[in-house]
């Protein structure tokens, strides 16, 4: 297991009615920065009231403590690192008091501590590529951020996004010639209704009903998992035969899971050869 980085909250901003940026800084030399776009991390959570071995090591940790004693982890994307203040910046969806980071979240202040591994990352805008199209929701929405803005400048790109409403909106910057449509469900992500998941998701409907521009297409379609994995990649792979390489498409996560029940639920997909 990788050391673990120490990061120190500098600032928070509230971004729009669910969206949190928590912005820290590391020590010289402790994040090296990737190529990726879709850049991610993965944020150590400590059970409250543990108390852990120095130097932090997770593997000492898991071969020593007992299971309700175990840091969880969850992956966010960096949606920025600044080489020079040393500051890191991760976006991350606030429903109230729902899972573990979005609380923390909402109620981390300048001055604490945190730490994560990282990065990963997978996916870069290929120059070769004629146009762009990126889709996903909330959870997707600082990957896409981020990735609108290391497009090349002029290049198409159709951009689509499922969120509650308009409170949910951000700004979005490029030198692409981004065209962003808003896909509104209604009410935040933990709250969506059978009639509004999977094949009946509103940005499902709106990828399917897009206009579809000349040329090689480069896709970045992240979100729930059942709409992208399961709707989405169907349609991109088949009915638009868009090719592996040029397709990045998985779920960030599932609904009614918590991220350990998504990664099993991942593996027993996985297993059926789907």
């Amino acid at each position: 297991m990788p050391k673990s980085i120490v990061v120190t909250v500098v600032d928070k901003q509230w971004l729009g009615a669910h969206l949190v940026r928590v912005v820290g800084t590391v020590e010289p030399a402790a994040f090296t920065p990737n190529e990726f776009s879709d850049a991610y991390v993965k944020v150590i959570f400590p059970v409250p009231g543990v108390e852990y071995p120095e130097p932090f090591d997770l593997d000492t940790i898991r071969a020593t403590l007992g299971p309700e004693s175990q840091p969880v982890l969850r992956t966010y994307t960096v949606r920025s690192f600044d080489p020079e203040t040393r500051a890191i910046s991760i976006d991350l969806v606030v429903h109230g008091d729902e899972g573990i980071a979005g609380p923390w979240a909402r109620a981390v202040e300048p001055g604490e501590r945190f730490r994560l591994f990282g990065p990963g990352g997978a996916f870069a805008p290929d120059p070769a590529a004629e146009w762009f199209l990126l889709a996903g929701d909330e959870s997707a929405l600082p990957a896409i951020a981020a990735t609108l803005e290391a497009l090349p400048a002029g290049v198409p790109a159709l951009v689509f996004v499922e969120v509650g409403g308009p409170e949910d909106e951000i700004a979005l910057d490029s030198a692409a010639d981004a065209r962003v449509h808003w896909v509104h469900r209604g009410m935040s992500s933990d709250r969506i209704p059978d009639e509004l998941a999977g094949a009946h998701s509103p940005l499902v409907a709106a990828v399917r009903a897009a206009e579809w521009l000349p040329g090689q297409v480069q896709a970045f379609v992240h979100g729930e998992a059942d709409a992208v994995m399961r709707q989405l990649r169907p349609y991109l792979r088949k009915e638009r035969a868009i090719a592996p390489k040029w397709l990045s498409i998985s779920g960030y996560w599932r609904r009614g899971r918590t991220e350990e029940g998504f990664r099993e639920w991942k593996r027993e997909l996985a297993a059926e050869g789907a």
